[in-house]
């Protein structure tokens, strides 16, 4: 074991419990992430541009929520451990076990947003750009919340800052969980604030969706460098992992987003009749 090894904190996974009822850290981000996001989303789409109004936000929480629960769940169920399930079907239910998946979260949402922007009559790819510019946040809470529940953790490392994780063995590891907050999330995140500030051009809509799926998957795709394999898994193809494998189409589709984008930049917007 190295000197230089950290001890894991020792955080404990629920918050606090009242009887059977427990109030856990991971549900505390995705309420967290979702919370935050909206009010910040609100305030943005004041900005001009935005055809999209507070009063639509509130709706498209509500939406974004189940598309995020659901696609999360299934995610996790059919990208993960299908064949458990599938023996097993009334365990997908059991989402207080934990287990959720963030490439089937944003199917879900994409799904979600689908519908919200047929229900509403507005443009798929600007309410894409929207949800893009805060889902950093509930990544980086939720990243976090991994590290609390001492899971997904890293692979062996020698770095002074590894650290060993409970029912992890005795090597320090790679604080991946951490990594992932610091590049999924706060980096993201002051990116596309950046990208966003000021008016939107409608005419380059989708160049912020484009470079959050960009940004997710390059970013997911470098961890997993560092990030232990799933156990039941190990490497596809005797390199790769499924979270690199998942990341693949997010990069090609980012990258046509904002080629797309960056094509119609500068173009007038088309009136509405």
């Amino acid at each position: 074991m190295s000197l230089l090894a950290i001890p894991f904190p020792g955080f404990d996974p629920i918050l606090v419990q009242f009887g059977p009822l427990a109030i856990r850290w991971y549900a505390l981000a995705y309420i967290a992430g979702l919370l935050i996001g909206w009010q910040l989303l609100k305030r943005i789409v004041q900005r001009p541009g935005w055809t999209l109004n507070a009063e639509q936000i509130d709706d498209l929480l509500f939406f974004a929520t189940l598309g995020i629960i659901l696609g999360g769940r299934l995610g996790f169920v059919f990208f993960y451990h299908p064949a458990y399930y599938l023996s097993n079907p009334l365990q997908i239910l059991a989402v207080w076990q934990g287990g959720m998946s963030f490439h089937g979260g944003l199917v879900g949402v994409l799904v979600a947003c689908w519908l919200f922007a047929r229900r509403h009559g507005v443009g798929f790819l600007e309410i894409a750009d929207a949800v893009a510019i805060v889902a950093p946040i509930g990544l980086f809470f939720g990243r976090l919340a991994n590290f609390i529940n001492a899971e997904l953790w890293g692979r062996v490392t020698t770095m002074p800052w590894g650290v060993i994780f409970p029912n992890a063995g005795p090597e320090p590891r790679h604080p991946s969980q951490l990594y992932e907050a610091l590049l999924e999330g706060l980096v993201l995140f002051v990116v596309l604030q950046v990208m966003a500030r000021g008016s939107r051009d409608p005419a380059a809509a989708g160049l912020l969706g484009g470079v959050f799926l960009l940004g997710y998957g390059l970013a997911r795709a470098f961890v997993e460098l560092f990030r232990e394999p799933d156990a039941h898994l190990g490497y596809l193809f005797g390199f790769v992992t499924m979270g690199q494998l998942l990341s693949l189409p997010m990069i090609a589709v980012g990258l046509l987003l904002i080629f797309h984008a960056r094509g119609g930049r500068g173009a007038p917007a088309k009136k509405r009749g």
